[in-house]
């Protein structure tokens, strides 16, 4: 992305906001409240997903000598690891126990389950949003073998816990997070940049490492996509959630209210 010269927001100036890129794909719904949001304001908003998922071969896997089938119970942090995971037992023509339990970071990702299983006939816990709320079901049940899919990069916080408390647990690598190519964003600039984990962040310097953000705003979703804009040196502009708005399309509809002096 371009750094041509430009003065940098003072601290405290706030200015007009009139496009912004969304470092994810696009949604199906064209509905989306980003699409609302968009009209509403009169916004250019672009989506380009800055990190990438890789499938881990069955082969790749099996280096891991991971045994799905001496587990009891499996934790789910994130849809990607559902998808790959029944991916993986279906190459190696593994057959997921019904008495198989499923420990799901969310509500929104518990629902995901029913692409691949009939929910109402398995034993499926729920925590609210955060790994904190999953901790708190873990440790109402720690006769548990657990498996813990995930990426090459997650946080830490489920796997440390495990380790900490003496859980039996295997963590298995499934699939990859890596890098988009951004190269054909060069010399393109946005008024907003809108991130929602880390390694969105990693991305970014990765494809442009003298990446100065000027007047660039940027948006973070969650604590941690939060903590790593502070750690790479950049101003953080828009933070979501907020109490008043739960979602990036609120944090940054409020930001654009004040920016864009619209009351």
């Amino acid at each position: 992305m371009s750094s041509k010269a430009q003065k940098e927001l003072k601290e405290g100036e706030i200015r007009e906001v009139r496009s912004i890129l969304v470092s994810q794909p696009e949604p199906a719904n064209k509905n989306s409240p980003y699409h609302t949001l968009a009209i509403k304001y009169n916004l250019q908003i672009d989506f380009r997903p800055f990190i990438e998922i890789q499938s881990v071969s069955s082969k790749e896997f099996r280096k891991q000598k991971v045994n799905i089938l001496d587990h009891s119970a499996v934790i789910f942090t994130s849809r990607n690891a559902i998808d790959h995971f029944f991916r993986i037992a279906k190459e190696l023509k593994i057959e997921v126990p019904s008495d198989m339990k499923y420990f799901c970071i969310s509500e929104q990702t518990a629902n995901y389950l029913q692409k691949y299983i009939v929910i109402r006939k398995r034993k499926i816990f729920t925590g609210v949003k955060t790994a904190m709320d999953l901790i708190d079901i873990l440790k109402k049940h720690k006769g548990e073998k657990y498996l813990f899919p995930c990426s090459n990069i997650r946080k830490p916080d489920i796997p440390e816990f495990l380790e900490k408390e003496g859980y039996n647990f295997t963590e298995a690598v499934i699939y990859h997070t890596v890098a988009s190519d951004l190269s054909d964003l060069a010399d393109v600039n946005y008024d907003m940049i809108a991130f929602f984990s880390p390694s969105g962040i990693a991305s970014l310097f990765q494809n442009f490492p003298d990446f100065k953000q000027n007047n660039t705003r940027i948006a973070a979703f969650g604590p941690t996509t939060a903590s790593a804009v502070r750690e790479n040196n950049l101003r953080l502009d828009v933070e979501a959630p907020l109490p008043n708005a739960p979602s990036m399309t609120g944090a940054i509809e409020l930001y654009i209210k004040k920016a864009n002096k619209l009351g």
